[in-house]
Order: C-alpha cells, then sequence, then structure tokens
C-alpha cells in the first residue's frame, strides 16, 4: 500500500487547545494550503475530540478548502510492563492508518491543487507538536519517506495553564522540569528543581507525593491544576497540595465520567 503514495509533503500542525482563537495566522494558512487533513477517530468514548478538530476546520476554512478525511486510531496494547515497546508498535500501526488514508483519498480523486507538486497532506496536533507528542516520530516512519516535514509551532496547554492562573512557570533564573505522570509515580520528586509540569497523566500522580495521611511529604507544594483548558468548560484549581488534591482527584473523576474523556496538565511547585 505504501508503494502507491505519491510524494508527500507533511505538514504537522500545532492547534493548541483546540480554540479557534488559539490558532495561530501561520496555522490557519497551513491548514487552507493543505489538499488532505487527516483526522483521528479514537472510538465512540471519544468522539467528541473528533468533533472539535472537525470543528476548528469549519471555523477557519475556506473554500476551495482541503479534503477532510477521518481514521480509526488504533488502540494501544496496555498488557504488559514493556511500555516502550507498546508504543513501538502503537507508532508502526498509526503510520499504517495515515498510508491508508492518504492511499484511500487518493483512490477517490484526490490530486495536488498545484500541478507538479507534491500532495499537501496536513495533521492537527493539540498543543505543539514538539512537545510530549509523536507525530514527528510517526512520519520518521512514513515509507516512501515524505518529500518534506514542515511543523507549525503551537500554544502549548503549559503555556495556556500558566495564562489561566495568572503564574509564571519558572522562579527568576530558575530551571524546571516538564515530566509525566508516569515518571512522577516511578522516579518521585524530579531532581535539581523546585517547579515541575507534569503531562499526560491519567492516574493523578501528584497524591503520591502525599503522605497516608494526606499531609504533604515536602511540606510546602504547591499545585495550580486545568483541564479542558482553552475550552467553555474549563476547570482550574489551586493551592496547597494536601488541600487541593482531593477536590482535583473528586473533580477529575466526576468530569471524565460526564463527558467520556479529559485532558488536564498541572504545575507543582516548592515553596508555593
Amino acid at each position: 500500500m505504501s508503494a502507491a503514495l505519491p510524494p508527500v509533503a507533511l505538514s504537522l500542525i500545532g492547534i493548541g487547545t483546540g480554540n479557534p482563537d488559539h490558532l495561530t495566522r501561520e496555522a490557519q494558512a497551513a491548514m487552507q494550503a493543505a489538499d488532505l487533513i487527516l483526522l483521528p477517530h479514537k472510538g465512540e468514548d471519544k468522539a467528541e475530540l473528533a468533533a472539535l478538530r472537525r470543528d476548528l476546520c469549519d471555523a477557519v476554512l475556506t473554500a476551495p478548502g482541503p479534503r477532510i478525511e477521518g481514521f480509526d486510531m488504533p488502540v494501544r496494547r496496555s498488557v504488559g510492563d514493556d511500555y516502550l515497546a507498546q508504543v513501538d508498535e502503537w507508532h508502526a500501526a498509526i503510520t499504517r492508518c495515515w498510508q491508508a488514508a492518504i492511499t484511500r483519498s487518493m483512490a477517490d480523486g484526490l490530486a495536488p491543487r498545484t500541478a507538479g507538486q507534491p500532495l499537501q497532506v496536513a495533521l492537527l496536533v493539540w498543543g505543539d507538536p514538539a512537545l510530549y507528542d509523536s507525530t514527528l516520530r510517526i512520519a520518521a516512519r512514513m515509507q516512501p519517506a515524505p518529500h518534506s516535514v514542515r511543523v507549525v509551532a503551537g500554544i502549548s496547554s503549559m503555556q495556556v495553564l500558566c495564562a489561566a492562573h495568572a503564574i509564571a512557570l519558572n522562579g527568576i533564573g530558575q530551571p524546571f522540569v516538564v515530566t509525566t505522570g508516569r515518571q512522577l509515580r516511578k522516579q518521585g520528586w524530579p531532581p535539581g528543581v523546585d517547579t515541575a509540569v507534569v503531562m499526560l497523566d491519567g492516574q493523578c500522580s501528584f497524591t503520591e507525593l502525599l503522605d497516608s495521611d494526606g499531609s504533604d511529604m515536602d511540606a510546602g507544594l504547591h499545585i495550580w491544576w486545568g483541564a479542558y483548558l482553552g475550552m467553555d468548560r474549563q476547570m482550574l484549581d489551586s493551592g496547597p497540595l494536601a488541600e487541593a488534591a482531593p477536590r482535583i482527584v473528586q473533580a477529575r473523576a466526576a468530569a471524565r465520567e460526564r463527558h467520556g474523556w479529559i485532558m488536564d496538565i498541572y504545575l507543582l511547585r516548592r515553596g508555593g
């Protein structure tokens, strides 16, 4: 199937939180210039995520615009402790889905709008494609390799979180760490920093920093949390970790139950 692919110019477009107001002019122009935009579907429980991308396209694209083609997102295997192997298999499966969607569109008559140029294919990436996102690594697996790969920077959820809480990301002249919930659970507090931004955490890993009685093991930890950032349903909470953690755990579970999905992020800081 991949041998049938034409030369492809791939654009990985950061779309921020999905709020059209967060889309840069460069991102909007790249979307408009595409021949084909690929939109993933992640199952019925996350159908709203695909709808958000589609709504974004409806909000900013003008005719004649690109063809929009959906594809079913593979489910990552989660059984076993071979996490990196699971991710590798998942990325390979996603690559095949991209290529199948491109081939399917060509079979339906899609061709470059500019004769003699590569087919312009775009993917819309939450946040920024360079920050805790695998789209670049998946693009590197395509065979044949893309004629070109362009990355359009987007506003990250980390930036939107700090703006929503009106806080500075780092202390004056101080470093910070961006990590994952999985790493926080396995490694504990990152060494050498007083500020940690935690992404990709479906298990409220900040609770691992509390004693069994709910008190703060590292006195003075403060949390700033946000979910559905940039959306009408945006949720925020902050405070000393020992006080805010139970509220966040409860609010997060209720929101996920209500909507079927949740995207959230939080910042932890020693000394408040």
